[in-house]
């Protein structure tokens, strides 16, 4: 809800601001352009990249938490199986084994989730720095009075510079 408010807060902030700049004569002189961040992080061959990388950096991770979940699994079905032949203490203690070791990869799942998110914000924080820079270069050598991303309901192409951004992106890649 906060969020949401932050964001019409930002719309109306833009709205006004853009309207303002427009009633000045000098607006028809004024460069503007528009950037869909949206896409540019759908589409930046940065972000794939990243996205490789993270997946190689927890594949490993990955397959010893799918592995032990396969591990419980067949500590219950030989307990299901063999629940009426076992002694209860043999019973009682692989109830116990499971327990413990579903406790053991609840933990280290959250652990997963949390260093996973943790390095994907890393991946997206230095990405983001990347595109701001594109784009600062953009405005600065095709003299852009303003760029806009956030907020706009709608840009009409005169004014819509993502795909330079994205040809930008893809040209810095191969460096």
């Amino acid at each position: 809800m906060e969020n949401t408010l932050k964001k019409q807060h930002y719309f109306y902030i833009t709205i006004g601001l853009i309207c303002g700049i427009l009633s000045y004569p000098v607006a028809a002189e004024l460069k503007i352009g528009f950037v869909n961040a949206l896409k540019v992080m759908d589409q930046a061959p940065q972000v794939n990249k990243a996205n490789k990388r993270l997946e190689r950096e927890f594949a490993p991770k990955q397959r010893r938490l799918i592995s032990a979940g396969q591990e419980i699994k067949k500590l219950e079905e030989r307990l299901a199986k063999n629940i009426a032949i076992m002694s209860e203490s043999a019973a009682r203690k692989l109830n116990r084994d499971i327990r413990d070791k579903k406790r053991e990869a609840k933990r280290e799942q959250e652990e997963f989730r949390e260093d996973y998110n943790i390095r994907r914000n890393e991946e997206l924080d230095k990405i983001q720095k990347i595109i701001i820079e594109v784009i600062q270069e953009l405005a600065n050598e095709h003299a852009y009075d303003m760029i806009i991303t956030e907020g706009i309901v709608w840009a009409s192409s005169r004014v819509d510079i993502t795909d330079k951004v994205l040809r930008r992106l893809k040209v810095r890649k191969r460096r």
